[in-house]
């Protein structure tokens, strides 16, 4: 009977052997660690209605259905991936005006917005700006674009492929444009009898002035 199992022990060992061996040098299929945190948001916040203070005074509100911030990511920012509507006070905190687009981006270093898709700004005079893309720099405390843009007051109505303009929309010019006016925007008062003034110059620009951009990539923040 001895015997009998020392056979079986030999016979086995070598099996068992073998297992031990197996398990030993099996590796693990596991995905790799990730280190680089740059597309992952520090903070989302959902259905937004806030008001924004610039200096110590409120300038602005913004409502948006989402609000990503990733301050890791260079350069950081804030992403309004399902759209952004927000409102522009006056020291007194008036309405100045509101602007809404489909998608924004807002760079807090360069104070610079970006913005996407169905551009609209309105502001206290009437004029209402349209393109799908503007870029709002804080630091230079102007608007600008470098594609179509739509520009309509009460009095005129202005096309181009350049946009340049000051924060409250007041002072603005349209290069590479076309559109309609009113006769007393063209003629002086002393001329009106002749017709011979040359149009507003608010229709004229120089050539226009590309300013750097940021990343546009509307990749979606993880």
């Amino acid at each position: 009977m001895a015997k009998s199992a020392a056979r079986v022990f030999s016979f086995l060992f070598p099996f068992f052997s073998f297992l031990l061996l197996s398990c030993e040098q099996a590796t693990e299929h596991t995905a790799p660690p990730i280190y680089d945190r740059d597309s992952v948001s520090m903070m989302t916040s959902y259905g937004v209605n806030t008001l924004i203070s610039d200096s110590g005074v409120i300038k602005y509100r913004i409502v948006t259905e989402r609000w990503d911030v990733n301050t890791v990511r260079q350069p950081s920012r804030w992403t309004f991936e399902k759209g952004v509507f927000f409102e522009q006070f006056d020291e007194k905190f008036h309405v100045q005006a509101y602007v809404q687009a489909d998608t924004a981006w807002y760079y807090d270093q360069q104070k610079l917005w970006h913005l996407r898709g169905r551009v609209r700004i309105r502001n206290v005079n009437g004029l209402v700006y349209t393109s799908e893309e503007l870029f709002w720099d804080g630091m230079r405390h102007e608007l600008y674009s470098n594609v179509f843009s739509r520009v309509v007051t009460p009095e005129r109505q202005m096309e181009g492929t350049y946009f340049l303009s000051d924060e409250r929309m007041t002072h603005y010019t349209v290069s590479n444009s076309k559109g309609s006016f009113e006769k007393s925007d063209m003629i002086g008062e002393e001329d009106k009898k002749d017709e011979t003034t040359s149009p507003a110059d608010t229709a004229k620009a120089p050539e226009p002035i590309l300013r750097p951009r940021l990343e546009k990539s509307r990749r979606r923040t993880q």
